[in-house]
């Protein structure tokens, strides 16, 4: 990673954005052949929560994880380490959180214990990020490529999203944390349908944070559908050829739900580096960071490395310093 002086710019937005929360959600039927997966309770969740616990407290021991916590237990209003500024402090974080499968893979448990692992590293990020000042953070919870994962996995995953924002709701709105979701939400079962609708309906007034979940989402087609939109806004005489721009097309992306809906740090855990159709448009001058640590293993002291690494560099947006 380069390490450079100049501090970074603290606006987010590079073309002002009018957020249309009132715009209907996408349908995607047209832009994957993968029928809906209706959800199924699954036996055993008890047994694999158990599994889980004895891993985390297994893990923590090991060496070299820097003193992190379980996640998902980080100690209320935990400040701001010395070593990372508050005034350089990204607005909008984004996170790729892979590596679960393969968490749960190396402890010879099964994928679903490496999920329930996953959601207790988001639960600590979003503590931090609602601590430390961050106003946006947007995890790609389940790509809409996704949907073509074992039945069994993906009923799995439907019923811990489910299940996690009903026990977090309350959170929510004792700490300031408006959620949102993006994604083809057609796809997913109507019980978790209105789950969402419910828990946006309820937060949308909150303003500490705001976490976007993206789930069965699409970054091609969330491009595809707002040169729809704006293709039929044309053809109808709304809106002329010549309006057509980059602005326009921003507000028709479905991060037009938040003021700011240009990450300016991008963290992918597990080793891989690359984007997966996350937010294709919205990343062109994202910082990006990439660290080893499988999902699960990822904790304060990997956020704080990331931070770090991201105040150092010298955002540009084209031109020279």
């Amino acid at each position: 990673m380069l390490s450079l002086l100049l501090p970074i710019p603290a606006n987010n937005t590079l073309i002002p954005l009018r957020p249309n929360s009132s715009r209907s959600r996408r349908t995607g039927a047209e832009s994957h052949p993968f029928s809906p997966l209706p959800s199924r309770k699954l036996q055993g969740q008890v047994e694999t929560t158990t599994l889980v616990k004895v891993a985390l407290r297994e893990n923590v021991r090991e060496e070299g994880r820097g003193g992190n916590s379980i996640a998902g237990e980080a100690p209320e209003g935990e400040p701001l380490p010395e070593d990372v500024r508050e005034d350089m402090m990204p607005k909008h974080v984004a996170v790729i959180m892979d590596g679960n499968a393969r968490w749960a893979k190396l402890r010879r448990l099964p994928t679903s214990a490496g999920h329930e692992a996953g959601s207790r590293s988001l639960r600590e990020l979003v503590e931090l990020c609602s601590h430390w000042g961050i106003r946006v953070l947007t995890v790609f919870a389940f790509s809409y490529d996704n949907w073509i994962r074992p039945k069994v996995e993906v009923d799995f995953l439907m019923t811990l999203f489910e299940r996690e924002i009903k026990s977090q709701l309350q959170n929510f709105m004792r700490e300031g944390i408006k959620i949102s979701v993006i994604g083809d939400s057609s796809k997913l079962p109507e019980s978790l349908q209105k789950l969402i609708s419910d828990a946006e309906e309820t937060t949308k007034n909150n303003s500490r944070l705001q976490l976007i979940v993206a789930v069965s989402y699409s970054g091609k087609y969330d491009i595809v559908q707002a040169c729809k939109s704006i293709a039929s806004k044309v053809k109808d005489g709304v809106i002329q050829l010549e309006d057509v721009g980059e602005g326009l097309i921003e507000q028709e992306l479905e991060t037009n739900c938040t003021e700011f809906p240009y990450p300016d740090l991008l963290i992918r855990t597990s080793g891989e580096q690359r984007v997966s159709n996350f937010l294709l448009w919205q990343l062109a001058y994202t910082e990006f960071f990439f660290v080893q640590a499988l999902w699960p293993d990822f904790g304060k002291a990997e956020f704080v490395e990331a931070l770090k690494s991201f105040q150092q560099r010298q955002r540009r947006y084209g031109s020279r310093h």
